[in-house]
């Protein structure tokens, strides 16, 4: 048998306290941890929740009006939108959209090419990302079936969209056409 010495039986005494010592703590920890992690979440929601509110979304205007009317009225829409294609033709006239000086052109006509000079044109050039920059374009001279608003100045370079609601009587039409300043040639439907 082997006695251990007084310095090893130290040692060894030292060292039982200290994995004591440890054992003791470590039921302690986890409901710091776990309150910690339950604080951190609802910090995080917090943060999610502000950001949210300090960044709203902003309202699609597809056809230019709000989302949830568009929703709700998709039939009539688009039965509206065949009865308008069925009984008349529309072109976008506009050479190119560029920055400064863009003039905004349709031309409408029946299937039977008479020119329409009696149709409610409204056009919107919009961002795609914001309303903040929306310009309304009224009151355009008519002549022969051509539609032709006063030159506007786009306020920033890039893309825009170019809304337009076409009313005869009783056929309307949407139309959403994609331009972006920077390639003032192409527009994209």
């Amino acid at each position: 048998m082997h006695f251990l010495s007084m310095q090893e039986g130290a040692f060894l005494e030292k060292e039982r306290r200290k994995v004591n010592k440890i054992n003791a703590n470590a039921g302690k920890k986890w409901p710091w941890i776990i309150g910690l992690s339950i604080i951190g979440v609802v910090a995080a929601c917090v943060v999610t929740v502000k950001v949210a509110l300090n960044n709203p979304v902003e309202m699609s205007k597809y056809g230019m009006q709000s989302y949830h009317n568009y929703d709700d009225n998709v039939n009539d829409i688009i039965n509206a939108q065949i009865g308008f294609d069925q009984n008349y033709t529309i072109a976008f006239l506009t050479p190119q959209v560029t920055q400064k000086g863009t003039v905004i052109v349709y031309e409408i006509s029946d299937k039977a090419n008479r020119a329409i000079s009696n149709a409610k044109v409204e056009v919107v050039l919009t961002r795609p990302d914001t309303t903040g920059f929306d310009l309304n374009l009224s009151s355009p001279t008519v002549s022969e079936g051509r539609y032709t608003f006063n030159a506007v100045d786009l306020p920033r370079a890039g893309r825009w969209d170019i809304l337009a609601k076409i009313t005869i009587g009783e056929h309307q039409r949407y139309y959403n056409l994609k331009a972006d300043t920077r390639y003032p040639e192409i527009t994209e439907f």
